[in-house]
């Protein structure tokens, strides 16, 4: 079994909150690789000496080659109501992610996607397509370096690929992208889900947690990334933490009104 016990942050009798690594699968499919819902369940079955199946539900996903939080709900109870809040835009999902070329400042992207069965993505088309879905995200730019920036989006829709997607089609795919952008194979994708926020789903909490992507690309952000030397948090809990100067760029980019369900379909 894939050894996932450090990237889980928090588990209780209703929920689990886990860091997803890049390149692995949110639930099976036919290829049968390693996903992260199976590992869970693995994980859950061997600490609590489950017999049988081990009901973990899952509520959101992430594409296969982006790492970051997700959460899961350990009982039934706790699945209808996390998905009640993801209907209603009330989980709170931010992104991290590097991308090629220049972006604003600030910029919100209202598209409508369809998917392409030749090219086999995601496509930017008109709103009177039929099949085509409202996909709206903002973004916040934290840094440029090197010809690339980094940046933190936000989603108000949660579409298939909808960040390479909506990011590609402004000329700013993200680094590390084949199918989007000009990637070279075998790079990482920049694309990390670094904020996750809900509320509990029998306690009612608003629970928040961060993780923070390393290695490859992200190196070039490194000092925006880690902890300054004179934090007096843990060394060992780097993945909860912002340097100051990135956290106050992202704290008005918090602030937002969902649009309606209505409008989404």
């Amino acid at each position: 079994m894939i050894d996932l016990i450090g990237d889980i942050l928090y588990e209780d009798n209703q929920v689990l909150v886990a860091v997803k690594p890049p390149n692995m699968l949110s639930q099976a499919d036919r290829t049968g690789d390693p996903d992260i819902l199976s590992v869970l369940k693995n994980y859950i079955k061997e600490k609590y000496h489950k017999p049988g199946n081990v009901y973990l539900g899952l509520v959101h996903r992430l594409d296969r080659p982006v790492g970051g939080l997700m959460v899961f709900a350990r009982t039934s109870k706790a699945a209808a109501r996390l998905d009640a809040q993801l209907r209603e835009h009330d989980i709170g999902r931010q992104y991290l992610c590097v991308v090629t070329g220049d972006v604003p400042d600030e910029f919100t992207l209202t598209d409508y996607l369809i998917h392409d069965e030749i090219k086999n993505r995601e496509v930017v088309c008109e709103a009177d397509e039929k099949g085509g879905k409202m996909a709206v995200l903002h973004g916040r730019c934290i840094d440029r370096r090197n010809g690339t920036a980094l940046c933190a989006i936000r989603l108000e829709t949660g579409r298939k690929h909808q960040i390479r997607a909506q990011m590609s089609n402004i000329g700013a795919p993200l680094w590390g992208d084949n199918r989007y952008g000009k990637g070279i194979p075998g790079q990482q994708i920049a694309l990390w889900g670094y904020k996750l926020a809900f509320r509990h789903p029998t306690q009612n909490e608003l629970m928040t947690f961060h993780s923070l992507p390393d290695g490859g690309i992200w190196d070039t952000y490194a000092d925006l990334l880690t902890i300054p030397e004179d934090t007096d948090i843990p060394k060992e809990r780097p993945a909860l933490v912002l340097r100051e100067e990135v956290v106050q760029k992202l704290e008005e980019f918090d602030k937002f009104k969902p649009i309606k369900q209505d409008d989404l379909l």
